[in-house]
Order: C-alpha cells, then sequence, then structure tokens
C-alpha cells in the first residue's frame, strides 16, 4: 500500500486532486494534479528506459520502446496505481467517483504519474527511482516471459493480411463525454465485416482495445 512520507503535504494531496474535484470545491487552496501528472510522466520515461537500457543490452531499440509502452500504458499504470491503493485516496466530482470503467482507469494511471512527479520534486531522482523500481519494474519480466509487449495493432494486422491479405481498418462508433474525459467506441473491420469493437479513454488505446479482442475472437492470439 502506499504510504510514502513527503517533506511537503501539500505536493502530495495535489497528487490526488482531480480537475472534477475543484469545480465542486472551490475553496481548496491547492491546484489539480495535471501540472504533476505532465512531470511525471517525463521522469518515468526516463527511469524506466535508463532500466531497460541496463537490463536488456542486446535488445534493439524498437523492441525497447514496445516494453517500455508496455510497462507505462494506461493499464499498466492502472494496476498499479490500483494495488498502491490510490484510488482510495483520490479526490474526485461526484460524477467521476461513480465511474468504475476505462476513465477511472485512465484516471488511476494519471494519478500515479502525478505522485511520481510530486516525488521527484519532493525528494529527488533516487527515492523516486527506487518507487518506480519497487512497484513498476518489477512487472517487465512478465511482460517480457509472456510477450505482453507486443503491439495488438501490429500484430493484427500481421495475421489479417497473412490469413486473409487484407488490411484492417477502424472507425469511431461513438464518443461520449466531455471534452477532458470522453470514452471512445471504436469498430474493428477487414472490409466490410465487424471482426470487435473497443473501449478507450482515447481513439488510439480503443483501437488497441479493439485489436485485442479481435485477436482472442479470431484465435490469432499474440
Amino acid at each position: 500500500m502506499f504510504n510514502l512520507k513527503f517533506n511537503n503535504p501539500d505536493l502530495l494531496k495535489q497528487a490526488f486532486i482531480h480537475r472534477s474535484y475543484l469545480n465542486e470545491h472551490p475553496e481548496i487552496k491547492l491546484d489539480h494534479n495535471e501540472r504533476l501528472e505532465f512531470l511525471g510522466d517525463a521522469v518515468l520515461e526516463l527511469v524506466v528506459t535508463e532500466f531497460l537500457f541496463a537490463k536488456y543490452p542486446e535488445r534493439p531499440e524498437g523492441e525497447l520502446t514496445a516494453f517500455r509502452a508496455a510497462l507505462v500504458n494506461t493499464e499498466s499504470l492502472a494496476q498499479v496505481a490500483g494495488k498502491l491503493g490510490l484510488g482510495e485516496q483520490l479526490l474526485l466530482s461526484k460524477g467521476e467517483a461513480k465511474d468504475n470503467g476505462r476513465a477511472r482507469q485512465a484516471i488511476l494511471a494519471d494519478t500515479f504519474e502525478a505522485i511520481v512527479g510530486a516525488l521527484y520534486l519532493d525528494a529527488g531522482y533516487a527515492p523516486v527511482k527506487k518507487f518506480i523500481t519497487e512497484n513498476l519494474l518489477v512487472k517487465i519480466d512478465d511482460i517480457v516471459a509472456k510477450n505482453l509487449w507486443q503491439d495488438s495493432k501490429s500484430a493484427f494486422q500481421e495475421r489479417a493480411q497473412a490469413a486473409r491479405d487484407i488490411t484492417p481498418t477502424y472507425q469511431v462508433l461513438s464518443a461520449v463525454g466531455p471534452d477532458h474525459s470522453k470514452t471512445f467506441t471504436v469498430g474493428l473491420y477487414l472490409g466490410e465485416e465487424l471482426i470487435a469493437e473497443g473501449v478507450g479513454p482515447s481513439k488510439q488505446m480503443a483501437e488497441q482495445e479493439a485489436a485485442r479482442v479481435g485477436l482472442e475472437k479470431l484465435g490469432w492470439k499474440k
């Protein structure tokens, strides 16, 4: 569980403040966590990249990029955030607090990045590297062993071209919610045939989910 002590408690509190919470609580003097998330994303990328570069000296750049993407995607970060119990400390609007779907996953992932940014500001690089190593980088052996790093869209396209000599296409079927928190539903097609649908907080993530579902549906697992 999450029990880090901060020299500046306000930094930690800010990391848990979602934009929606401030709309209902204008008396709060702290800002929401998006700037910390921005910083944390950059720190996370550096720590993960440095780790992968050292751990896999024989792997090409393309595979290292895929490993990193598998570690820091929304699903992975949300999973770690859930294990740490970050969701229990989130400050959300009443509407956002009711959502337990993909949008909530994105919020959890963003909060993990905000925590990373806050810890970097509060304690520096070494402590934040330790935090990321202990909570996120421990997943890499499983990711590599199970080929979880392979991109679903690329895998589906390879198999579709080999099996049917056709390139898959994606179409947005719906986009609901406010601009800052939309949920997209995307259809995956082979020709005119709808193979699968995917849902996500961005078109790219919904496409990846549709490809993942399509691989399973057609028995083309990665």
